[in-house]
C-alpha cells in the first residue's frame, strides 16, 4: 500500500523521439531539465535506438535507464522506415501507455512530449485523454515559415517566381536558396514533408496543447514575438551537453549513437590555439563526390591544420559519395587528422578550434553558438539553408560557402579578414547569453517551470 500510494504521488511525462541521435538529445535533456524541477521523464523510441544507445552511451545505460521501447520495424529504407513508423508506432505506444498508466494506484501521466517528424502521437494522446505537447527541434524561425506556409498565411509566390523575395514577420529577407528545402517543388523526400504536414496539421487542429523550442529568446527574439498571436512557440534551450554552458559535463544524458574516434582530442592537444579548422557535415547524408573533393581542395590550400570528420554512409551510395578523393590521406597526413566520429561538444570547446565548416544542423549550430566558435555555413537539406542565412545575417557568427565563394575564401573571412574580430566578439557574445538563459531565473529556465507548473495545474484540475 506504501508503494501504491508513493506511485500514487509521482508526476511522470512521456517524451516520443524519432530515432535519431539529433532528436532524441533535445528530448533527453528537456527530460533532465523537468526532472530536476521533480517530474519523472521516460522516453520511448525504437529497440535499434536503444541498442545503439546502450552500446556507444555509458551516460544512456546511467541516466535513461527508465527508457520504453516502441517495438518498430528495422530501418532499412527511409521511407519504408517512416511507413513502418506510421503504421506500428501508434498502437504500440498506446499499449505503452496502457501497460504503464492504465492500471489503479500509477503514476500519474500529465502529459506526452513528441517532435515534429511523429505527429500521430497527439491523436494517440487524445485517445487516452493526456494533454500533449510538441518540442519544435529545429529554430523558431522555421517554425514560423512551415506554420505560415502550411496554414496559407502568406503568399510564397516565390515558389514560382525565383528571382522574388519572401518577406515574413520577425525574419530577413529570404532568397529561394534560403528556403527550407521541404517547402521546395520536387522535394525528393516526400515522406519527411508529409509528417511535417501532418504536425502543423494537427497544430491547427489544437492537438498540441504546448509548444516548446530548443533555442532561447534572445537569439530568436523577434521571430518568438511574431508568432505569439498566432501558435505562441516557448523556448526552453539551448539543448546542449553541459559541458558547453559551463555546467558539470558528467551530468549529460545525451547519447552517442556512433563509437567516437578519441585521438582527435589528442591531437588537438598538440595544435595551437585557435588554429583548427572543424569540419562535419553531419549523421545522415553522404556528400556527393564533388562536394568531397571541393572541400578537399580548399582544407589542403588554406595551409591550416584540420580536423575532418567523414562519417562512412549507412546505406549502399554512389560512386565516390562520402568518400576522400584519391591520396588526399596521404598528401596531408601532416596538417589534418580524419576520423570517422569524434565527440563533438569536447572538440567545439577545446582551445585549439578556430571555426567549423558546417552542414548547419540546428544542433551543431547550437552547440557552436555555446562554444564561442565562428561558423562556416555549407548547408545541403531540410532546415539546413534558413539556418545559414540566420547564422550568417541575423547572428552574424559566420558566413555561408557558394558557388561565387569558396571554402579557401570563407576560411580567409573568417580567420583573417577584417571581419574576423566582429565574428570572433559576436560568437563569444553569445556563448555568455546561452549561459545565462539556462541559468537560475534565466529566460528559457523560467519557460521550463511555467511548463512544470501548467502541467501541475491542469492534472488537478
Amino acid at each position: 500500500m506504501a508503494l501504491m500510494d508513493q506511485a500514487q504521488k509521482q508526476h511522470h511525462v512521456l517524451k516520443v523521439a524519432f530515432a535519431s541521435q539529433g532528436h532524441m538529445n533535445p528530448m533527453l535533456r528537456l527530460g533532465m531539465k523537468l526532472f530536476s524541477k521533480g517530474i519523472i521523464v521516460k522516453l520511448a523510441t525504437t529497440e535499434i535506438a536503444r541498442h545503439r544507445m546502450l552500446k556507444y552511451s555509458s551516460a544512456a545505460a546511467d541516466s535513461t535507464s527508465g527508457i520504453e521501447l516502441i517495438d518498430f520495424d528495422r530501418r532499412t529504407h527511409l521511407d519504408r522506415y517512416m511507413e513502418s513508423l506510421a503504421k506500428f508506432g501508434p498502437p504500440n505506444l498506446s499499449n505503452l501507455i496502457k501497460q504503464r498508466y492504465g492500471n489503479p494506484g500509477s503514476a500519474d501521466l500529465l502529459c506526452i512530449v513528441a517532435n515534429p517528424f511523429v505527429p500521430w502521437v497527439a491523436d494517440v494522446a487524445a485517445e487516452h485523454g493526456v494533454p500533449c505537447a510538441l518540442l519544435w527541434i529545429q529554430p523558431c524561425a522555421l517554425y514560423a515559415i512551415y506554420y505560415r506556409f502550411y496554414n496559407k498565411l502568406n503568399s510564397f509566390q516565390i515558389l514560382t517566381c525565383p528571382d522574388m523575395r519572401l518577406e515574413l514577420p520577425g525574419l530577413p529577407s529570404l532568397g529561394m536558396q534560403d528556403l527550407p528545402s521541404f517547402v521546395l517543388p520536387n522535394d525528393p523526400f516526400g515522406s519527411i514533408e508529409k509528417l511535417l504536414y501532418e504536425a502543423f496539421q494537427a497544430l491547427s487542429m489544437n492537438k498540441f496543447k504546448w509548444v516548446l523550442a530548443n533555442s532561447f529568446y534572445e537569439l530568436e527574439r523577434d521571430v518568438i514575438d511574431s508568432m505569439s498571436e498566432l501558435y505562441a512557440i516557448r523556448p526552453v534551450g539551448p539543448l546542449v551537453p553541459p559541458l558547453l554552458l559551463g555546467q558539470d559535463r558528467e551530468d549529460d544524458v545525451g547519447i552517442g549513437m556512433w563509437r567516437s574516434d578519441e585521438r582527435c582530442i589528442e591531437w588537438l592537444d598538440r595544435q595551437r590555439h585557435s588554429s583548427v579548422i572543424y569540419v562535419s557535415f553531419g549523421s545522415i547524408l553522404a556528400l556527393p563526390a564533388e562536394l568531397m573533393e571541393n572541400i578537399a581542395t580548399g582544407l589542403k590550400n588554406a595551409k591550416h591544420p584540420f580536423l575532418w570528420v567523414v562519417k562512412p554512409p549507412e546505406w549502399s551510395s554512389k560512386d565516390g559519395e562520402g568518400q576522400l578523393p584519391q591520396g588526399f590521406l596521404d598528401e596531408t597526413k601532416e596538417q589534418g587528422l580524419v576520423v570517422p566520429w569524434c565527440p563533438q561538444p569536447r572538440v567545439l570547446s577545446h582551445p585549439a578550434i578556430a571555426c567549423f565548416v558546417t552542414h548547419c544542423g540546428w544542433n551543431s549550430i547550437l552547440e557552436t553558438v555555446c562554444s564561442g566558435v565562428p561558423l562556416i555555413a555549407y548547408p545541403q537539406w531540410t532546415d539546413q539553408p534558413t539556418n545559414a542565412k540566420l547564422l550568417e545575417d541575423v547572428f552574424k557568427i559566420g558566413v555561408r560557402l557558394r558557388s561565387d565563394r569558396k571554402l579557401g575564401k570563407c576560411i580567409e573571412d573568417i580567420l583573417a579578414s577584417p571581419q574576423s574580430e566582429e565574428f570572433r566578439n559576436n560568437a563569444a557574445a553569445l556563448k555568455e547569453v546561452a549561459r545565462k538563459v539556462v541559468g537560475h531565473g534565466g529566460s528559457s529556465d523560467r519557460n521550463v517551470q511555467l511548463f512544470v507548473d501548467e502541467l501541475i495545474q491542469n492534472a488537478s484540475v
